[in-house]
């Protein structure tokens, strides 16, 4: 295995990389024509044909929209029996060349509709003429080069199916999908993993030890390297400065905090300036207070999202003021609680769902600090960025064994600088929304006001990482240590 990794390396040219950075791979398959086919994290699709020298790029931003995928961030690649070369992302449906990749035909927001954009990594199969698609929502599945669809779900993904439902399982948010030979098709889910022989019709429950991933290879081989200087360690670390609550997702479900998307962030440059962080879950998981406190919101919000938002018992106290935490939790399927209401952390609050401005099932989730007690402040259908809302991966618990990072970027004039990208640090869950890189706030975000950091990113697995960023064009490293339990605070100057 190691001599054809270093024979690969000598054979394929370096990846182009236009951020200096490196490229950050998400998926890597050959294609029955010898063409090598690299999803990535925001540049697209990279295409080496057989006897080629060059990369060729194919990007969401094509001269037409036949000529353009998606999506640019790409996780998944299948290939059908006929040529078809099929492509997934993360957060924007999927698609199909039959001309090797000259035009596409999309399944995106449009076609699919808040639901079935989240491809599981490395999750398209092919058995004979179907294709299926592994998706947040179930599977997808087609036989006719998508002019017909059926569906693989669970109970509650059945009731809001467009398409005719050919077979259930047990929980359709599926991490990992594969068609061992021989042997059918095997998924894991957030509770367990099942096969079906029959080609998804029925299915059965496999042994706890049984495991099906949809990770991918050795991707780190087509990306470049960075040469980083050597440098001490400068990250202070600390214990948490205030409180911490606890997560509304439980650890049986799917607890991760979406990492494309996180608080401050665009998502490079692709989206507003992200208000809270987001737990991917399927329609109908179970929600969770946080902390005690009183129900002060629970109805519609923001383009009829079902939000409940809670006032906490606990407040915060600085040198200079006084503030009082709220919790906000958004896109819920069901409200279980009423203005008024008590409740302990733990509570169930409220069902997962899509409701309102939303592109999947998910809780969107806000931590507020605010130093006047009003609702206004904190649930307005008609404010895009509340007035003081602050990260919520500064107030929860941290996965077990895990620990977080914060800090501070500053340029020459002792400007914060808006919307860095810090590059260094590893992630490897959750693996359906990876993490690349850390991006500072922007003038539309708000620090806490006990920190007044510029980043904050929990659930970081122990270790050491040298972390980098350019500042004014010159980039800046900084040694940290991370240990459980703990934040590791860290500053950046040029």
């Amino acid at each position: 295995m190691l001599l054809l990794i270093a024979l690969l390396q000598s054979q394929i040219p370096a990846l182009p990389d236009s951020s200096g950075w490196g490229v950050h791979v998400l998926a890597l398959a050959r294609a029955p024509d010898s063409a090598i086919w690299v999803g990535t994290y925001g540049q697209g699709i990279f295409v080496l044909r057989k006897g080629a020298g060059s990369w060729e790029q194919i990007r969401s931003s094509g001269d037409t929209a036949a000529h353009a995928i998606s999506w640019d961030f790409v996780h998944a690649f299948g290939f059908g029996p006929r040529g078809q070369i099929w492509y997934g992302t993360v957060g924007n449906g999927w698609g199909l060349s039959t001309d090797g990749g000259k035009t596409w035909k999309n399944w995106e927001f449009g076609q699919l509709g808040p639901e079935w954009q989240y491809v599981t990594p490395n999750g398209i199969i092919t058995r004979g003429d179907t294709t299926y698609i592994g998706t947040a929502d179930g599977i997808k599945l087609t036989w006719d080069d998508g002019q017909t669809w059926r569906v693989i779900t669970d109970s509650i993904g059945a009731t809001t199916a467009k398409d005719s439902v050919w077979g259930s399982i047990e929980n359709q948010y599926v991490l990992g999908i594969a068609a061992p030979p021989d042997v059918g098709i095997w998924i894991s889910d957030v509770h367990g993993r099942q096969a079906s022989r029959d080609g998804g019709r029925t299915w059965r429950s496999l042994a706890s030890n049984s495991f099906v991933s949809s990770r991918a290879p050795d991707t780190t081989l087509f990306s470049r390297r960075l040469a980083v200087p050597h440098v001490p360690i400068s990250g202070r670390l600390e214990r948490p400065r205030h409180t911490w609550f606890r997560r509304p997702i439980a650890l049986t479900d799917q607890p991760h905090i979406d990492q494309t998307y996180r608080f401050g962030s665009t998502m490079g440059g692709n989206f507003q300036p992200h208000q809270g962080v987001e737990f991917n879950n399927a329609d109908g998981t179970p929600v969770h207070a946080i902390g005690a406190g009183v129900v002060v919101h629970s109805g519609p919000a923001e383009r009829g999202a079902l939000t409940v938002a809670i006032k906490h018992d606990a407040r915060l106290t600085t040198h200079d003021a006084r503030f009082f935490l709220y919790s906000v939790y958004y896109h819920n399927s069901k409200l279980l609680v009423q203005v008024g209401q008590r409740v302990k952390a733990g509570d169930v609050i409220a069902l997962v769902g899509n409701t309102g401005r939303a592109t999947n099932d998910h809780m969107h989730l806000e931590v507020h600090a605010s130093p006047f007690d009003s609702m206004r402040l904190i649930v307005d259908p008609d404010v895009r960025y509340p007035p003081y809302n602050t990260n919520p991966e500064l107030w929860i618990d941290p996965l077990p064994g895990t620990g977080m990072i914060a800090g501070q970027v500053w340029d020459s004039a002792g400007q914060p600088v808006y919307q860095a990208r810090i590059y260094g640090l590893v992630k490897p869950e959750p693996n359906e929304t990876p993490f690349s890189f850390i991006e500072t706030y922007g003038p539309r975000n708000h620090s806490d006001p006990v920190y007044h950091e510029h980043f904050g990113i929990s659930d970081v697995p122990p270790g050491e990482y040298v972390l980098g960023v350019a500042i004014g064009g010159k980039r800046v490293f900084r040694r940290v240590k991370v240990e459980r339990g703990k934040l590791t605070w860290v500053e950046f100057r040029p």
